[in-house]
């Protein structure tokens, strides 16, 4: 095996983020494990070739959720072949535009959105 890395994103309702996400990053869900409650304590997504996990936030395991911290302090970037479509689209499913896509003087064409959970992603990709 050779290493990997998975980031859990902890979300508020992460029913609404397996929609969420599997729409507007064109993911496909993978795995997907509820408790007895039917709380999602550890869920997978496949984005192309990466995996992201999620979970619904439990205060009393100590789990948090950007919105109950006040905000995130962490960018995730997200590379995809139509940054401006991704973006848009992440916008129309509930997402809030932060910076607007644009060509950056680095050589990317980038933006950066804050997703209905409070993560905030670099969407990101090739020059126009």
């Amino acid at each position: 095996m050779t290493n990997e890395l998975h980031p859990k994103l902890l979300v508020s309702d992460a029913e609404a983020a397996i929609e969420f996400y599997t729409e507007a990053l064109d993911a496909t869900l993978t795995l997907r494990v509820a408790d007895e409650q039917g709380v999602v304590n550890h869920a997978e997504i496949a984005v192309g070739a990466a995996t992201l996990a999620l979970a619904q936030s439990v205060a009393e395991w100590g789990w948090h959720d950007p919105e109950s911290l006040g905000g995130s302090p962490v960018l995730i970037t997200v590379n995809v072949p139509d940054p401006d479509a991704t973006a848009d689209r992440m916008v129309r499913l509930g997402a809030e535009l932060v910076i607007p896509v644009e060509n950056r003087p680095y050589g990317k064409r980038q933006g950066r959105v804050k997703d209905p959970f409070g993560h905030l992603w670099v969407i990101s990709g090739d020059l126009r």
